[in-house]
């Protein structure tokens, strides 16, 4: 059966989403474009509404496209199918599978049922009280220049507005031995890159289905597998940032200096009633010991505007900060109220308008920061991990895509190279435009 998988949302889903495909294809369901196809996997969001309401846009239109093949069926994943659960069969009658988080290990073997059982219907929505360890199935032909690696799931934090630790349980930790037996795997295969996943990596290890080790010591772990040139790691809660992974900025060269540290809120106030567990103060003493491990380190944020009593003060506040500290960039959003979270029964609640209003200028002073930053960048050599073609070919001829170490985007030609993919090269950045950088190489690759 040919199958087409769609990604929604964050790193989570899609590192689950490219381990679903390996299963797969070893299954032997073979990828396709979603005309071709005739299961669609859907890896959903309910963060926020914005996602979940693109979730039923999507079934429909594929039940309209597809409702004359009486073999087409829907698998639906994450968040959203955690939430919803059985209720989506009765709305979406194409949707034949419903798989939360814990449940994606057994999601391949109940896809490969439900193809040779037209008639049956299959959830998988129970939560464990250890990580479920799956299979770690590689084509023979794929070489992944980078690569995801979940190393927990779940979380204990109940972010006053968040509705994570219902639609993905509480955290559980994967033991040492098997992190670093994938991670392994991986840099056997090619990979230069590995990213590490969880909802709060700083806490790995610490709940009581982890081992004992701490964050630190895994990236420890991970940094002296040979061939792995670069460690990334997401997402980290800023209660929980030790000072043994900040020093590792400074003392592991495979940590990219880049981190990505959501503070939500500049004001006390709001945090406060975020159930954040820091303050404005301990968030920028994290930043300065971050630049002062790593002065070169490039700082990433999500924020919050229009949270359930957050004045005209308090959002000025927000600003303030995004200036002091001089993100690189970041991701900003208008507060929503998700079910059975504390915020959604918080009052008062933000105005639509003002929620919009504050949205559009805290995104322009982020956009500003991030053409500050790419332009900064300009005039620097720096090295680039190339991760394979380029949209667009550059001015030379055929061009490829990459990340420098802070993670921005370089696009940049190498004349007289087949296969890039996978190659570290050393650039000297010659122009930034509106999201990216464009670099020329200076010396030959590795």
């Amino acid at each position: 059966m040919k199958f087409h998988v769609t990604i929604m949302g964050c790193q989570m889903n899609v590192g689950d989403g490219d381990w679903l495909t390996r299963s797969l294809i070893s299954l032997g369901f073979t990828p396709a474009s979603e005309e071709e196809a005739e299961l669609f996997i859907l890896f959903t969001c309910s963060v926020r509404e914005k996602p979940e309401q693109k979730v039923a846009s999507e079934l429909g239109r594929i039940a309209d496209r597809h409702r004359d093949n009486p073999r087409a069926f829907v698998a639906v994943g994450g968040c959203v199918a955690q939430q919803i659960g059985q209720a989506l069969w009765r709305r979406f009658p194409m949707v034949r599978l419903v798989f939360g988080s814990d449940g994606i290990a057994g999601a391949p073997r109940a896809l490969a049922r439900l193809a040779a059982e037209p008639g049956l219907r299959l959830s998988l929505l129970d939560f464990t009280e250890t990580y479920p360890e799956r299979d770690q199935p590689w084509p023979e032909d794929t070489v992944p220049p980078r690569a995801f690696v979940s190393i927990m799931q779940g979380c204990d934090n109940f972010c006053a507005y968040c509705i994570v630790p219902f639609v993905r349980g509480r955290q559980k930790s994967r033991g040492l031995p098997a992190v670093v037996a994938e991670c392994e795997a991986l840099a056997g295969r090619g990979a230069r890159e590995i990213t590490l996943l969880g909802q709060n990596v700083n806490s790995y290890g610490l709940d009581d289905a982890g081992d004992g080790t701490s964050f630190a010591r895994l990236l420890d772990a991970v940094a002296a597998i040979p061939g792995i040139a670069r460690i990334r790691f997401t997402t980290s809660h800023p209660k929980d940032l030790s000072d043994d992974v900040i020093a590792r900025f400074a003392d592991l060269p495979e940590l990219c200096p880049a981190l990505h540290l959501p503070v939500q809120s500049g004001s006390d106030a709001v945090l406060k009633r975020m159930g954040r567990r820091y303050d404005r103060a301990a968030y920028l003493l994290l930043v300065d010991k971050l630049r002062r491990a790593r002065p070169d380190i490039a700082l990433t944020t999500d924020l919050i505007v229009g949270f359930p009593d957050e004045t005209d003060d308090d959002f000025r506040q927000t600003l303030d900060l995004v200036r002091e500290v001089g993100f690189d960039s970041g991701f900003s959003f208008m507060y929503c109220d998700r079910p059975g979270t504390v915020s959604e029964r918080m009052e008062p609640k933000i105005a639509q308008e003002v929620k919009s209003a504050r949205l559009a200028e805290l995104q322009a002073l982020l956009d500003e920061r991030l053409t500050a930053t790419l332009a900064a960048q300009v005039g620097r050599t720096t090295e680039v991990l190339i991760e394979g073609a380029s949209r667009r070919d550059g001015p030379t001829g055929p061009s490829w895509r990459g990340r420098d170490p802070g993670g921005r985007i370089v696009n940049m030609a190498l004349p007289g190279v087949a296969d890039a993919a996978g190659t570290i090269v050393r650039a000297r950045i010659r122009q930034a435009k509106k999201h990216s950088l464009i670099g020329e190489a200076e010396a030959d690759h590795d």
